[in-house]
């Protein structure tokens, strides 16, 4: 009987984890969105993409920080939100600030096998907590996708694409992180939330 429970349990798991992973690529996609459990990631996310691009816009008048990088790509952060399911939600926008055609630098999406094997995304990127000495790594499901925007190619001149990123929470008197994504600079965020 306790097999029948463990397996059964298993699969509850596998199951838990397989929605999380689907629902967090249909809201790196634009779509989707309305899931409770994550309405700041949601929300960002699917402003950038869809109805209220405006709004967007004003927010990134004033963004948290900007990271620059190669060729004259610019990530704009817009939200670093602390959820209390354990993990931190980075937003923001990945832009082309030049006049040609970039094609994203495949080491965004850091050397990892696991993570490289599922395209370009912003996979290499790490949250630093300089206070409590630690490295925070973009989270990952179960098949090794990171919980990141994927499917990153080539940006037009002067344009901006939404982007985010999860990583596990640091402990909750930490509210000042150093985000570190490969090819650009590093930036100090506050976290909210």
């Amino acid at each position: 009987m306790s097999i029948r429970c463990t397996a059964m349990a298993r699969k509850g798991v596998i199951a838990l984890t397989l929605v999380v992973g689907f629902t967090v690529g249909v809201t790196g996609c634009g779509g989707g969105g309305d899931d409770a459990k994550k309405p700041h990631a949601s929300a960002s996310v699917s402003k950038g993409g869809g109805s209220d691009p405006s709004t967007q816009e004003g927010e990134s008048t004033a963004p948290l920080a900007e990271l620059k990088g190669t060729e004259g790509l610019l990530l704009r952060i817009t939200s670093v939100q602390r959820d209390s399911g354990g993990f931190v939600t980075v937003n923001g926008d990945l832009k082309n600030d030049g006049a040609k055609s970039v094609v994203v630098p495949p080491q965004m999406s850091g050397d990892e096998t696991e993570i490289v094997k599922h395209g370009l995304s912003l996979g290499g990127a790490t949250l630093v907590d300089p206070k409590g000495k630690k490295r925070y790594y973009v989270l990952r499901d179960t098949e090794g996708r990171p919980l990141t925007t994927t499917g990153l190619g080539t940006l037009q001149g002067g344009q901006s694409l939404p982007v985010f990123m999860q990583f596990p929470s640091p402990p909750p008197n930490t509210t000042e992180v150093t985000l570190q994504l490969p090819t650009f600079a590093s930036a100090s965020v506050k976290i909210s939330g």
